[in-house]
């Protein structure tokens, strides 16, 4: 009886219809898109600057969950898609930690007691990685982090009652245009935070091993003063 229910809840749902609606949104889908080509461009630049690198997994999980993001909204599940958002970030930060750290990304695999948090992380790059602490103050990065990861956090944590769920059975999942364009919106700045954050520490290390067109692609929409500053030139 309860899985025929289930069956019946789950084939409810319109899902190609949820995404051929949001599929005719072309602003929406370009943003969405955007964005993911971002983490592309790092996810293809680090593969290559630091082949061999198990903590590279942290990159490939990164990606995967854009893509997540992505499919997520397209389907009209807005509230699973704050968890990938965050994961995009996540990823990215553990990645710049464990890179150089592998007996710790070791214990990281065998134990469940051993974790890291955000703080631990971005305290450990303010004292060893060269320039960090100069550029993220010139670029406000720390405290835009710590803002969005709270805002992201209190959607996928249910904070906010309500937030991102508009609908009280699983029938009635369908397309909202307000609450995809707030995914949107969070996943971009996510983006953007994770592009920041990569451009002040991992990129003033590997930047010499990325493609010319690539460096472009980073760098475009940067001021001449931002790219002095960070040290990175576009050749």
């Amino acid at each position: 009886m309860l899985t025929n229910k289930f069956k019946a809840a789950i084939t409810a749902v319109d899902w190609n219809s949820n995404v051929c609606d949001f599929l005719s949104d072309q602003p929406a889908i370009e943003r969405l898109a955007a964005a993911n080509l971002r983490l592309a461009v790092w996810s293809r630049q680090l593969e290559n600057a630091d082949a061999g690198n198990p903590a590279l997994s942290f990159i490939r999980e990164m990606q995967i969950a854009g893509q997540h993001v992505a499919a997520l909204v397209a389907l009209s599940l807005y509230k699973p898609a704050s968890a990938q958002i965050r994961a995009v970030f996540e990823c990215a930060l553990f990645y710049t930690y464990f890179r150089t750290h592998h007996s710790e990304l070791a214990t990281l695999v065998r134990s469940p007691e051993y974790f890291l948090d955000k703080k631990e992380i971005i305290d450990y790059h303010k004292v060893h990685s060269e320039k960090f602490s100069e550029l993220q103050h010139k670029i406000g990065l720390v405290s835009q982090i710590n803002k969005w990861y709270s805002k992201i956090s209190a959607i996928v944590h249910g904070q906010i009652p309500g937030s991102w769920v508009g609908y009280t059975k699983i029938a009635d999942i369908k397309t909202a245009k307000p609450t995809y364009n707030s995914a949107i919106d969070l996943f971009i700045q996510g983006v953007d935070i994770v592009h920041r954050l990569l451009l002040c520490t991992v990129a003033q290390v590997l930047w010499n091993k990325f493609s010319t067109t690539a460096k472009k692609q980073l760098l475009a929409g940067m001021s001449g003063e931002q790219k002095s500053a960070m040290g990175l030139d576009a050749a």
